[in-house]
């Protein structure tokens, strides 16, 4: 199975196929659970339960993948689409963590401890509209091609 493309393995999850589900989701889950945790205000058990949801999603309604495309591109619009759902759900922002103070974004530079540039990193990510946040990290931190992005 490992040696199989995603697209195949799709195809045999349509089938049935406990195996090709079991080498997607070791594929994907790690992945998957780091984007809902960025996009999802860093909430671990919300990153968890997300993750599970779209894996039961493919388990349930395989047949819905377009065997015509990328795989990778359908299962982060997927998780796009339950991010957008649940900001919606909320009101749009649910901030769990405060913004530093403008002399501690000032600090970027040489000699900044680099736990802080990721945590004021992070805030201003959380800060942007749903769009450019999502393509920030399907791009920065998912590390997927611009191609598959505009997929």
């Amino acid at each position: 199975m490992t040696e199989l493309p995603d697209e195949i393995l799709m195809q045999r999850v349509a089938r049935q196929d406990r195996a090709a589900f079991t080498e997607l989701y070791r594929r994907y889950a790690d992945k998957i659970f780091r984007y809902f945790y960025r996009m999802l205000w860093q909430n671990e058990e919300q990153a968890n339960d997300f993750t599970q949801d779209l894996f039961m999603k493919i388990i349930e309604k395989p047949h819905y993948f377009d065997t015509t495309r990328k795989f990778s591109t359908w299962i982060y619009t997927i998780a796009g689409n339950m991010c957008k759902n649940e900001y919606r759900r909320h009101g749009r922002y649910q901030f769990t963590h405060e913004m530093p103070e403008l002399a501690t974004l000032e600090m970027f530079g040489k000699n900044m401890d680099n736990t802080l540039f990721i945590k004021c990193l992070e805030n201003a990510v959380a800060e942007l509209d749903d769009l450019p946040r999502q393509c920030f990290i399907l791009r920065y931190q998912q590390e997927l091609s611009i191609k598959q992005i505009s997929e």
